[in-house]
């Protein structure tokens, strides 16, 4: 009795012993399981695109580079919308869905061009350059743009201006090496610059102002606004660029009330206590 006694206590003592592993061993089998059963069952057999207007869906997957027949779960979601974006620059977001057993659904949303960056004048660029070299007389001279390039209001880079394009011309920028697809780059000394830029395309889109606006002058610190073809409106680029469109807009129909619906001059919003100043173009005064 006592000998018996003896190896059920050795075998309850193996079993506490191997117990996590065999445990361990049943996890790791239904992973494999799992995984197994994800490769061999569910492929991709169909890509559905929704949401584009300039680029075809056949544009949209190619530029994905999804594979019919491929792992559903083993696509990589950041690689396919960066390959996108930087393919088709006018795809501004997009998301990514699986949708069980076999289909992809990539839901884009296209960009329009907010503006277009001229080519900066001879003295604009030589001082670019010279930033850019940072006093190293040997350094070769850095890839400026040699053409307008059309921007979204967040500053993405769309394609070169078509030499007829309307849309909304920006002077006081040096674009460095564009390129379709990624952002506007610029010195260091004209990133306020950008900045204010980005910001004024957004509030203008947003206060339903862009058609209204037909050009942009940036200068170190302040910025011109061609507005209504009748005003030049100035603002410092650090403004609240919403609160600025609204009190041109107001200044403007109280001028009109005031001088009739021709007047024409110069709105001054650099001014602090969110005021602003007016002066009459010449050959309305």
């Amino acid at each position: 009795m006592p000998r018996y006694s003896h190896r059920s206590r050795t075998r309850r003592r193996n079993r506490g012993r191997f117990g996590p592993l065999f445990k361990l061993l049943c996890v790791l089998a239904v992973v494999v399981a799992l995984t197994a059963g994800a490769t061999v069952f569910f492929r991709v057999e169909r890509v559905s695109v929704s949401g584009c207007r300039r680029y075809t869906e056949e544009e949209i997957i190619a530029a994905s580079g999804i594979q019919i027949g491929g792992n559903l779960y083993s696509l990589n979601k950041v690689s396919i919308g960066r390959s996108i974006r930087t393919q088709l620059p006018y795809v501004e977001e997009l998301t990514i869905n699986r949708a069980l057993p076999s289909t992809i659904v990539i839901t884009v949303i296209e960009c329009e061009a907010a503006a277009q960056v001229a080519v900066p004048d001879t003295a604009q660029a030589a001082a670019a350059q010279e930033e850019l070299a940072d006093g190293n007389l040997d350094a070769e001279p850095a890839p400026l743009a040699q053409e307008s390039w059309l921007i979204s209001e967040k500053g993405k880079l769309l394609e070169p201006a078509p030499a007829d394009s309307a849309v909304l011309p920006v002077t006081g920028l040096t674009s460095i090496a564009p390129e379709a697809g990624g952002f506007l780059k610029v010195p260091e000394s004209e990133k306020t610059r950008l900045d204010a830029l980005t910001a004024l395309l957004q509030a203008a889109q947003e206060e339903e102002l862009t058609g209204e606006l037909s050009s942009i002058l940036l200068e170190p610190t302040r910025l011109t606004v061609r507005y209504a073809g009748r005003f030049n409106v100035e603002m410092r680029l650090n403004s609240d660029f919403r609160y600025n469109l609204r009190l041109m807009r107001s200044v403007r129909e109280e001028l009109e009330e005031r001088h009739g619906p021709q007047v024409a001059g110069t709105i001054d919003l650099t001014l602090e206590q969110y005021d602003a100043a007016f002066s009459l173009a010449k050959d309305t005064a």
